[in-house]
C-alpha cells in the first residue's frame, strides 16, 4: 500500500493520492497556521475507524441476509498530551443501523469488527481504547 503526498500551498494544505488514483486533501486548522480546507490527519484517523468498521459490519450482516436500509456512525476521539504529541487515548463509536436486522446479529457483527477484523481499530489498539455501542432501529442494544 502506497500513498503520495504533494504540498498545495505555502502552509499545510496537501493533496494525497493512493495507488488507484483516488485523491483527497489534508489541511490543518487556522489556529495552527492552516486554512482549514480539508480534514486534519487526526480527523482522518477517526474517519478510518468509521469506514473500516462500516465495511466489516455491513459485510457480516449481508452474509447473514440482514436487510440494512440505513447505516450511520458517530466517532468521537479523546486525546491526551504525551510529551509534545496528543495521540488518541479513547475513541467512542456509535453505530446506527436501520432495517430488518436482528439486534443480536448487529451486536455480534460490531463485536467481530472492532475486536477482530477492523485493521484501523487493531492498529490503534496498543495506544487507544476503541469503545463501541450499537443502535438498531432507534434502540440501543
Amino acid at each position: 500500500m502506497k500513498i503520495e503526498l504533494k504540498r498545495i500551498d505555502d502552509d499545510y494544505h496537501f493533496e494525497l493520492k493512493n495507488e488507484r488514483g483516488h485523491i483527497t486533501h489534508i489541511d490543518s486548522k487556522a489556529v495552527v497556521g492552516g486554512h482549514d480546507l480539508a480534514p486534519s490527519p487526526m480527523e482522518y484517523v477517526l474517519m478510518g475507524v468509521a469506514g473500516c468498521s462500516a465495511i466489516d459490519i455491513i459485510s457480516i450482516l449481508k452474509k447473514q441476509r440482514q436487510k440494512i436500509t440505513d447505516y450511520r456512525a458517530e466517532v468521537n476521539g479523546s486525546r491526551v498530551k504525551i510529551e509534545d504529541a496528543t495521540p488518541f487515548k479513547e475513541i467512542d463509536v456509535t453505530v446506527y443501523l436501520e432495517g430488518e436486522i436482528t439486534p443480536e446479529k448487529a451486536k455480534r457483527a460490531a463485536q467481530l469488527s472492532f475486536e477482530k477484523y477492523c485493521s484501523v481499530s487493531k492498529t490503534l489498539e496498543p495506544t487507544a481504547s476503541v469503545n463501541y455501542k450499537v443502535v438498531v432501529n432507534n434502540e440501543e442494544i
